[in-house]
């Protein structure tokens, strides 16, 4: 089993659609529309089909907000998203100059071997980005990969 994706609630679909592909290099794939729930969503799509789902309702309201690991850690449910990324500091200075949140610079991960760093993007959603240690080699093409959280960070 793999992780296809992981939804997200948003206030404005195609601003948050842009969002993502432009700052985590990202593609959009399938859009939808569910007129009876005023609902609409896309995905922002990664290596293969794994990326995110997000989803605009009608009349949603912003969620408990998640600044920082320890404060997402303090609330129980969904807390972040994770790209796995060929190089941390490039990723992160994209997040930033796309506008996003920085949260936790590129530092060490619980996990032995990785690097990890945080932001939030323009909703407030937590987005954590991870990298193998420089040399410990690790797969992908240079844009960001959806993968699982380090140990600990969750």
């Amino acid at each position: 089993m793999r992780m296809h994706h992981a939804g997200i609630s948003v206030p404005d679909l195609d601003r948050a659609l842009a969002w993502y592909c432009a700052a985590l290099g990202l593609r959009p794939g399938f859009q939808f529309e569910v007129p009876p729930l005023k609902l609409r969503g896309g995905f922002a799509l990664g290596d293969g089909d794994t990326g995110v789902e997000l989803i605009e309702l009608a009349g949603s309201v912003p969620g408990v907000p998640k600044a920082d690991p320890p404060s997402a850690n303090a609330v129980q449910g969904f807390n972040h998203v994770c790209f796995r990324v060929d190089d941390l500091d490039a990723a992160y200075a994209r997040l930033l100059a796309h506008g996003a949140a920085a949260v936790w610079d590129p530092r060490d991960a619980p996990e032995p071997g990785m690097r990890m760093a945080y932001a939030t993007d323009p909703d407030g959603n937590l987005i954590e980005l991870v990298a193998p240690v420089s040399g410990a080699g690790a797969p992908g093409t240079g844009a960001a990969q959806a993968g699982p959280s380090p140990a600990g960070t969750s």
